[in-house]
């Protein structure tokens, strides 16, 4: 059991949802503040931001490898630079944004993209960090947010087992334990067919850590699965509409969407359970819908029972239909009116 503010993350405790605002507040604070109104009405359980600028990141070169140019990239035809200027959220905003948060009842944390990002969110006392995917392989960056103490929690998407594996060493090498992985497919958006979830299970099994999903598929099928194979957290892109724009919108959640996902993944997690069989006490009233044995004919003691006397039928209380073929041709022992349920008083 890991916990993030005042909220318990883990299999007894409700999926942990993570509203990731990114760059779709297109550089106005005054929408950044509505998207964590949004995010509240929702009743999502935190707001996560990114935390860097284009320096911290990239180099001010717009040509060759700092240009996108592939044709599947929804960021095609930008530098690098170009893009992470739109996209970066104002350092000067994150107070008034976590402020927000707070005032609101919502948890606010962020992810950090360098060393500096890491010292400027320890002075505004963050609760928690998250290490996006790009960053998993960045070890002296996962060791720097390790120190802190405070729960870390790793993107997976193109690591590998061995990459994996270095990161969560990185982390405990720092004595910090208060580790979460999320699973995740660094494509945007990110398609149900290459989500492979049933990594989930594995991944909790194979470095004892609490493990969830950062899901860039549209709709929310994806991350409700994933509950059910074990994920304890999940995180979405939201935005205020997709029809607006902004670097992220294109696979952000809308917050009807954002909603959904909360109440969804909820009943999910409640559905899991444990190992059940025969009627829980909820069920128990129905055992009466099952069929059973009925005396179909007004019978006097002694009468034989045929096909004909003996019913198979609704309610549930007589013998069960199993004996059929043993009370065909067995006499009755005392009078019965139509009606009565079949007992072994009846036979024996």
């Amino acid at each position: 059991m890991i916990q993030i503010g005042n909220k318990k993350i883990g299999r007894d405790s409700k999926p942990f949802i993570i509203a990731e605002m990114s760059g779709n507040h297109n550089q106005s604070l005054e929408r950044a503040l509505h998207l964590v109104e949004l995010a509240a009405e929702a009743g999502v359980d935190a707001v996560k931001l990114q935390t860097y600028t284009a320096d911290t990141i990239t180099l001010d070169i717009h040509t060759d490898e700092f240009f996108i140019s592939n044709e599947q990239d929804l960021w095609k035809g930008q530098s690098l630079y170009t893009l992470y200027q739109q996209a970066y959220t104002p350092w000067e905003w994150h107070k008034e944004i976590f402020d927000k948060c707070k005032e609101l009842g919502l948890i606010a944390f962020s992810s950090p993209f360098d060393e500096t990002a890491v010292d400027f969110l320890e002075s505004l006392d963050v609760p928690a960090y998250k290490i996006a995917s790009f960053e998993n392989v960045d070890i002296p960056l996962i060791k720097k947010v390790a120190k802190t103490g405070k729960p870390i929690i790793i993107s997976t998407g193109m690591a590998s087992a061995a990459e994996l594996d270095e990161a969560v060493r990185a982390v405990r090498s720092e004595g910090n334990e208060q580790l979460i992985l999320l699973k995740c497919t660094s494509t945007y958006p990110a398609s149900p067919e290459n989500s492979n979830l049933a990594t989930i299970p594995h991944m909790k099994q194979l470095f004892n850590t609490e493990i969830g999903l950062s899901d860039h598929t549209m709709g929310i099928g994806v991350s409700v699965a994933a509950v059910t194979l074990g994920a304890t957290v999940i995180e979405k892109h939201f935005t205020t509409s997709r029809a607006e724009g902004g670097v992220d919108a294109a696979f952000s959640m809308e917050p009807h969407e954002l909603q959904m996902l909360v109440q969804e993944t909820e009943r999910a997690w409640q559905s899991i359970g444990h190992i059940q069989y025969g009627p829980t006490e909820a069920e128990k009233p129905s055992l009466n819908n099952r069929r059973s044995l009925y005396v179909g004919e007004d019978m006097k003691a002694g009468d034989i029972f045929t096909a004909q006397n003996l019913r198979n039928v609704r309610p549930g209380l007589g013998l069960e239909t199993k004996y059929y073929d043993l009370v065909i041709g067995k006499r009755i022992k005392a009078d019965a009116s139509k009606g009565t349920a079949l007992s072994w008083e009846l036979l024996l």
